[in-house]
């Protein structure tokens, strides 16, 4: 999949992402990997750059699908979420995301890189800010996949305890602070949804803001129609070491779950995702759920196409869920609260369902189970709205236009 380049000089695109890309087991990772695979043999030579593991080189076959040249740092060791170090960390200036991407060897790669004078430079998250220079002669385009600053805000609106709630709005402030700064000094900034630009624009006052869509790449993701008896499988996919994804699963576990194991027996659901928490498994094992962890898979598309509905009982989040537009692409039906299709323009009761209290989510749960009409149907209009308007091929032809424009304005000035 490439972006046609038509007559154009082939131009160097510098990519900085936050993390090795491999193995794509996470949203922001899909989405960046797929723009790059579109893009890639296009109107840019890409050089990509990350932090990289040690044994990174097996994953060469597929670096070269996504960049034509591949630069790295070593990839930071993480401190346990309860160290004392992650504690004193609390108490810096910058927020926790911030800091986990600093890095010396990182900021010299970066500045060498920039030293070649690419076309333009992108820059992959807005903690990623952290590692580059203040100014440069280089365009920059900073690609913010979230509203990073409303993920904070969210937990603290939702969180009990008092202690985590606080630490929560700490976070949000410090993050308010270092993601205005970082979307300042852009020569671009690209959301993936209008209602994100907006969002940016109404917070931050930037006038430079671009939106291109969510894409899916559809002809990976094939359709499947759903069983048309009575469902009794349930699957969520996401990585459970992810804070958002956590909360969501343990609050349906705790307000939604019940409601529906009262009123449809033997039902299943799957968690699909990397690193779940202990304390999740033991709750669901101690009160007896048919749940069952995979853990990390190479593949969340047999698990996809195996079960009734994709559920999407998030509360907390930013950005947009690829996860949503890759089950839709499947064919499975979607449950999802309003946080967990936010920015897609998906519409209830033609794309998917949503529901926004433990009662009404169990209540489309069941209902979606037990009609396979509305299963067909729903699963139907949702592949077609995906493959007419979400392809990631489009996607990356839009980024790979809006990089284009950045080197132009740069040329003319």
């Amino acid at each position: 999949m490439t972006v046609a380049s038509g007559a154009r000089p082939r131009r160097r695109l510098l990519f900085v992402a936050p993390w090795f890309l491999f193995p794509s087991d996470s949203g922001g990772k899909i989405r960046t990997r797929d723009i790059l695979q579109g893009m890639k043999g296009g109107s840019f030579e890409i050089t990509l750059a990350s932090p990289a593991p040690l044994d990174h080189d097996r994953w060469a076959a597929e670096l070269s699908e996504i960049s034509d040249r591949f630069v790295h740092w070593p990839e930071p060791a993480r401190t346990g979420s309860k160290s004392r170090f992650r504690m004193l960390q609390l108490l810096a200036p910058l927020p926790l995301s911030v800091l986990s991407d600093r890095s010396p060897s990182a900021r010299q790669l970066v500045a060498e890189e920039l030293d070649r004078s690419p076309d333009v430079a992108v820059i992959d998250f807005a903690h990623t800010a952290i590692i580059f220079p203040q100014q440069t002669s280089v365009p920059t385009v900073l690609f913010t996949h979230n509203v990073e600053a409303e993920i904070f805000e969210r937990h603290a609106s939702i969180e009990k305890n008092v202690v985590k709630k606080w630490v929560w709005r700490s976070q949000a402030r410090k993050m308010v602070e270092f993601e205005s700064r970082a979307l300042d000094r852009q020569d671009a900034v690209i959301a993936v949804s209008e209602r994100d630009k907006e969002i940016l624009e109404q917070r931050y006052g930037i006038a430079n803001g671009k939106a291109i869509p969510t894409g899916v790449a559809v002809e990976r993701f094939r359709y499947t129609p759903p069983s048309a008896g009575r469902g009794q499988k349930l699957v969520f996919t996401g990585s459970m070491d992810w804070a958002p994804n956590v909360d969501g699963v343990a609050y349906f576990m705790d307000r939604i779950w019940p409601q529906i194991a009262e009123a449809r027996a033997g039902v299943q659901f799957t968690v699909v995702g990397r690193n779940p928490p202990k304390q999740l498994i033991s709750d669901a094992k101690r009160r007896g759920l048919p749940w069952r962890f995979t853990g990390f898979v190479d593949d969340v598309r047999p698990h996809i196409s195996d079960c009734d509905v994709y559920i999407i009982p998030l509360r907390v989040g930013s950005g947009t869920r690829i996860k949503a537009f890759e089950a839709m692409a499947l064919g499975c039906p979607v449950v999802s609260t309003s946080i967990g299709i936010e920015g897609l323009e998906l519409t209830s009761e033609e794309h998917c369902l949503i529901a926004d209290t433990p009662e009404t989510f169990a209540k489309a749960v069941i209902r979606m189970l037990d009609d396979g009409g509305l299963r067909a149907d729903l699963s139907h209009k949702a592949r077609e709205y995906v493959v007419e308007r979400f392809s990631a091929e489009r996607v990356a032809r839009e980024f790979e236009e809006i990089c284009l424009r950045m080197c132009s304005t740069a040329t003319s000035a």
